[in-house]
């Protein structure tokens, strides 16, 4: 069963692919295939309140014919255009695997 903490994860998850996607196409990239985990860490109170403290994407990318620093461009552009990263209060990690063929 999936609980809201389970969507707030994937809706970062999904709007940061977008925007990856997106990127991807603008800077001409032959995107392969890429998949993302997603981790969200929740921080519990005393009062029995809790909140995300931490979140963690990891895309898996593999592109032909590109340098890994385009790349990582695209993955700069997708964070920057990501609404629900920017909105989103709790450190975000990224930790791309990234490989050419």
């Amino acid at each position: 069963m999936l609980t809201p903490e389970d969507a707030f994860v994937a809706a970062l998850n999904t709007c940061y692919a977008l925007m990856f996607i997106w990127s991807i196409e603008r800077l001409k990239i032959d995107l392969v295939s890429y998949t993302c985990e997603a981790e969200g860490h929740v921080e519990e109170f005393l009062d029995r309140t809790s909140t995300f403290d931490k979140m963690t994407l990891k895309p898996r990318i593999v592109a032909r014919g590109c340098t890994e620093d385009r790349i990582r461009r695209a993955l700069e552009l997708a964070e920057k255009y990501s609404l629900i990263w920017q909105s989103i209060k709790a450190e975000v990690n990224l930790e791309p695997l990234i490989r050419i063929i």
